[in-house]
């Protein structure tokens, strides 16, 4: 019942974004068959809603495996480099292949998210006293000094402009022919939804997973292969949205409990569901110019967070 409230929540938001934007477009100008008012929907309106609907369900669920692997409420791409990693496997792509198609410089950006995420995974191994706050902090860390690294190489190479627009994500240049990279991520969302209990196990710990005879490290790997794949592709279609993997799945486990294979569908609807409305708002606040998603998430998903925060205490 409540996978079928959001659902219903999520096809409404998603209707709405289609008739939201400074062309007016009407329910009755498809319905009279208006070929301009087709042609905009076909070509911008429902690419940027699929892929709005597509970026919110893959960093939601990627946020909520990195909390399983870290076994840190407080670890997601945004908190522990993993979207930095990404913006700079990139920004490598860009330079050392610049003729390179988009699918080659979204699995370079994969191979740097991946190997970052393995790297990220091994130092917090190493810290002998861990909590809350720590892990987070160090991810924190780990992505400012990616993140100069990706400055460094972009002012070296005058491409700074570019390196700071993937900063802000942006679906207002999402449109048909643009866009299907972001398909790649559904692979990831099913093999989740497959190890969905697995993943459970894992954020036991590593003891009481290999107590019960689990495979640790394969587990590991393929929850980071799923978050890599799904990070890269909506960094190099959208850019950076921060804060959504890490608010979605602590406010449906605050609601619904930890068991990941009963409260995945509802963190990949949750997900797409704020994602939408974010950028209907953003659509909205300032007509007819637009706010970013990027800035949108980034306000609303800052007093969220906040809140999670003082909840948490």
């Amino acid at each position: 019942m409540k996978t079928f409230i959001f659902s219903l929540m999520l096809l409404i938001a998603s209707i709405i974004s289609l008739f939201v934007g400074v062309a007016d477009i009407s329910i009755a100008d498809i319905i009279k068959g208006q070929d301009e008012g087709i042609f905009l929907i076909g070509i911008s309106r429902i690419p940027r809603t699929i892929a709005l609907i597509l970026a919110g369900i893959g960093m939601s669920i990627s946020g909520l495996i990195m909390q399983q692997l870290t076994q840190n409420k407080f670890v997601s791409p945004t908190t522990a480099g993993t979207l930095e990693s990404a913006k700079l496997g990139l920004l490598s792509g860009l330079l050392l292949i610049p003729t390179a198609s988009e699918a080659v410089k979204m699995m370079v950006a994969f191979l740097f998210t991946f190997l970052s995420s393995l790297l990220f995974l091994n130092i917090i191994r190493k810290i002998r006293f861990r909590n809350l706050v720590l892990v987070p902090l160090i991810g924190l860390i780990f992505g400012g000094i990616i993140n100069s690294i990706s400055t460094f190489l972009a002012i070296k190479r005058n491409m700074l402009q570019d390196a700071n627009s993937w900063l802000i994500g942006d679906f207002s240049g999402v449109l048909q022919g643009r866009y299907e990279l972001i398909y790649l991520s559904l692979p990831s969302i099913l093999i989740t939804y497959l190890y969905a209990s697995r993943f459970t196990v894992i954020g036991l710990g590593k003891d009481f997973s290999k107590s019960l005879g689990l495979n640790y490290s394969m587990v590991m790997n393929i929850g980071l292969f799923c978050v890599s794949l799904t990070v890269s592709t909506v960094v190099i279609t959208a850019g950076v949205i921060p804060f959504l993997g890490l608010i979605v799945p602590n406010i449906v486990s605050m609601i619904y409990g930890d068991n990941i294979r009963k409260t995945l569908p509802l963190v990949a609807l949750t997900g797409a569901i704020f994602l939408v409305i974010c950028d209907i708002i953003g659509r909205l606040v300032i007509f007819p110019y637009e706010v970013p998603i990027g800035i949108m998430v980034s306000v609303i998903g800052a007093g969220i967070f906040l809140m999670i925060l003082l909840w948490k205490r």
